[in-house]
């Protein structure tokens, strides 16, 4: 759907030749002298890079509707992650290179929201937070009480996380999914 440069808004996902991208913040400007244009930071779906781009007022661009749908994580088979639609019971098998990193924070019966744009997934929505066990890290020393050091931790999930010294392996925590880090025991 073409859309006018005037009727843009933040989040709103469009499809330029270059990429799909979403929306971060736009600014309409009218000079004294010159046409009007819509200065523009936009965020790339597939690649998360920020590109700045300036548009003439009266160039149109494509609308994306992005179809958010949220749904659980079955299981894995081999490199492909089965996905149940919550609203319609049908399952998806999705590739794990369209995943991203969400795949190092995804368990068995966890929900996500996959953003899909023509059949394909260009995001997931992940919680913040997500509790994982911890599968694999050195014991804990006694009397090893530094104030702020950490060990590497391997997660069920395969993820390797930086706790504190007295996190044990079958330890249930809580990463930050934004930013992979530690943030408290479960």
């Amino acid at each position: 759907m073409a859309l006018s440069l005037t009727d843009l808004k933040n989040g709103m996902a469009i499809d330029l030749p270059d990429g799909l991208f979403s929306v971060v913040e736009f600014q309409h400007v009218k000079p004294g002298k010159g046409g009007a244009f819509v200065r523009t930071k936009l965020r790339n779906l597939r690649t998360k890079s920020v590109v700045e781009r300036t548009f003439r007022a009266e160039e149109k661009v494509e609308q994306a509707v992005i179809d958010k749908r949220e749904m659980q994580f079955l299981y894995r088979d081999a490199d492909q992650y089965v996905f149940m639609d919550n609203a319609s019971y049908d399952q998806m098998n999705v590739d794990g290179s369209s995943l991203g990193n969400a795949t190092s924070y995804l368990k068995e019966g966890d929900s996500a929201v996959l953003e899909l744009y023509g059949g394909e997934i260009v995001d997931v929505d992940l919680p913040a937070a997500v509790e994982l066990s911890v599968a694999e890290t050195d014991p804990g020393l006694q009397g090893d009480r530094v104030s702020g050091a950490r060990k590497p931790a391997t997660m069920e999930t395969g993820l390797v996380v930086q706790v504190p010294l007295f996190v044990n392996p079958g330890d249930r925590i809580k990463v930050d999914t934004r930013s992979g880090e530690y943030l408290t025991r479960a």
